[in-house]
């Protein structure tokens, strides 16, 4: 119940998914949440839900892929909360499922726009944040397609890789600042990305069987799943881990 007992977390696109989930998670360990989307009405009922529980949290509509948004809101949050600790990147989109040659400029620029510029603009700005409170954790939401490819969504891909080595370069620059920089790296999770990803694709039922098969342990993951491993990253438990890539993915990478 202690992990993150008196620390101030900061998620992208928390109101839903994976946000959603590591927005309760870190909530139950102590820490004070503060939920960044622009689904605002699911943000605003998951912050009364966890401060129904006793629990601290507030929601704030913001854009990752403005950088005045993203500056603004995350000094309202250390205002608000006092400090700031943690900075979950989790804001991300799937784009469009398309062979490369077929992906215009701005279906290309609108993924890079969240998954990449969010996370440069989050981390950019919450990194003085951290400096002031002598030091933190940052855990950018990477994928299995930071690691292996894949013969689909092509901007997606390649944001997700991109991800990765910002992640390493970040973990070399804010060392000795006792700032840490990790990656996640999850398999298929069922949310409401994937969901659509395969309603993209046809039967949404028959896809998630064969998204099952596709990883070694028979099923793919729930929400939990990484927001366990998100607390973890957060957590005093892993003061040894920087730059590290954690994959969450029921063995798809094993192969």
């Amino acid at each position: 119940m202690n992990r993150l007992i008196s620390r101030v977390a900061v998620i992208t696109g928390g109101a839903v998914g994976l946000g959603r989930a590591t927005a309760l998670r870190m909530a139950g360990e102590g820490a004070a949440v503060a939920i960044l989307d622009v689904r605002d009405a699911e943000g605003t009922a998951l912050a009364d839900e966890i401060t129904g529980q006793g629990l601290s949290a507030a929601y704030w509509r913001c854009d990752v892929a403005s950088e005045t948004q993203v500056q603004a809101t995350l000094d309202a949050v250390a205002k608000r909360f006092g400090k700031l600790n943690i900075l979950v990147n989790n804001a991300g989109v799937a784009g469009v499922n398309k062979p490369t040659h077929e992906v215009t400029e701005a279906e290309w620029d609108w993924v890079q726009s969240i998954n990449v510029k969010g996370v440069f603009f989050c981390t950019k700005h919450a990194i003085p944040h951290l400096k002031a409170a002598g030091g933190g954790s940052i855990i950018n939401l990477s994928s299995i397609y930071g690691l292996v490819g894949g013969p689909d969504v092509p901007p997606y891909h390649a944001s997700k890789g991109a991800v990765r080595l910002m992640t390493k370069t970040d973990a070399l620059l804010y060392a000795a600042d006792r700032i840490r920089v990790n990656s996640i790296h999850p398999g298929f999770i069922w949310t409401p990305m994937v969901e659509v990803h395969l309603a993209g694709q046809g039967d949404v039922d028959e896809g998630r069987r064969a998204a099952d098969a596709l990883h070694p342990l028979g099923h793919i993951g729930d929400p939990d799943d990484i927001a366990w491993g998100a607390v973890y990253l957060a957590s005093d438990e892993a003061k040894f881990v920087t730059g590290a890539e954690l994959v969450i993915d029921g063995g798809y990478t094993a192969r």
